[in-house]
């Protein structure tokens, strides 16, 4: 089985050979599930190499929110998703310091599909300018910067040379990545959200990777949030035998659930950076 053909730990969990248990003792893989603002929420921590072979992800946590419930009740997700996201995040990112937060938006905004990131960024509270410029007035928020990468074919700069420059002149603190990723089961298309704390490699999920983007590549530390938006042709016909063909789908109202999803992910990224607002605070900042 190819377990490229998905960006999210809980699948290539999944895949793993039948009867063999990843998370027993001994293995270096722990799991546990909990409920969490009324979504289910799977939490992978990988502790050792040996593990991390295993599994084929780096060391690391990895947290899984899975969104269907809030779907089915047809509730916004801007409410305990939301929340959810924001409880999640919160509990990675390291201890607050002088350096701003800065989020980065992935992916390539013309193409729907690949343009979570860039639209989380229409929505996420910006406010390292406020911050700088009037400190008496915002001195309270969390300094937050965003950038939005593009892809390589449209800017001929790599992602993570990007990333870097700006993290040099602004020294953060976390930088928060946002991208769209690569499942393996149609369920979790646009409705699961993953965190981890070890970075990403742009691409990966399609096979077109690219530079990682991580604490060792950046030199902070690097949180990656990201939504599965496309599954691969020979996943969704159950042949995941096959080489790669490049064929991937995506569902047909791509354009509404990038853009519920962005939504999602600004509030959640934002609740979580600026401890001091609440939901209501932050509907009426973002709207």
């Amino acid at each position: 089985m190819n377990l490229s053909r998905t960006d999210l730990a809980v699948e290539t969990a999944e895949a793993l050979p039948t009867g063999r248990d990843m998370f027993a003792p001994g293995t270096g893989v722990t799991k546990s599930e909990c409920l969490l603002c009324g979504c289910p929420v799977t939490r992978i921590h990988v502790h050792t190499p040996a593990g991390a072979r295993a599994i084929g992800k780096p060391e690391g946590r990895y947290i899984t929110i899975d969104l269907r419930p809030a779907l089915s009740r047809q509730e916004a997700l801007t409410g305990r998703a939301a929340l959810c996201l924001c409880r999640e995040l919160r509990a990675l990112l390291p201890p607050p310091s002088d350096g701003p937060a800065l989020v980065v938006g992935l992916g390539n905004d013309a193409m729907t599909p690949d343009a979570v990131g860039a639209a989380a960024l229409e929505h996420l509270l910006v406010t390292r300018h406020m911050v700088r410029s009037m400190p008496r007035q915002f001195g309270a928020l969390t300094p937050v910067a965003a950038l939005a990468t593009g892809v390589l074919a449209r800017t001929g700069v790599e992602t993570l040379e990007l990333i870097r420059g700006a993290a040099d002149r602004l020294h953060p603190s976390v930088v928060i990545a946002i991208d769209a990723l690569a499942a393996r089961s149609r369920h979790r298309l646009c409705a699961t959200v993953q965190l981890g704390d070890t970075g990403l490699i742009p691409g990966s999920g399609v096979g077109n990777h690219r530079k990682a983007v991580n604490a060792r590549t950046l030199g902070v530390p690097v949180i990656a949030l990201g939504v599965p938006t496309v599954i691969d042709g020979a996943a969704l016909c159950g042949d995941e035998d096959a080489p790669p063909s490049g064929l991937f789908v995506t569902p047909q109202d791509i354009d509404r659930r990038v853009r519920e999803l962005g939504r999602l992910i600004g509030y959640g990224v934002t609740l979580a950076l600026q401890p001091g607002l609440t939901q209501e605070d932050a509907a009426a900042l973002l709207g």
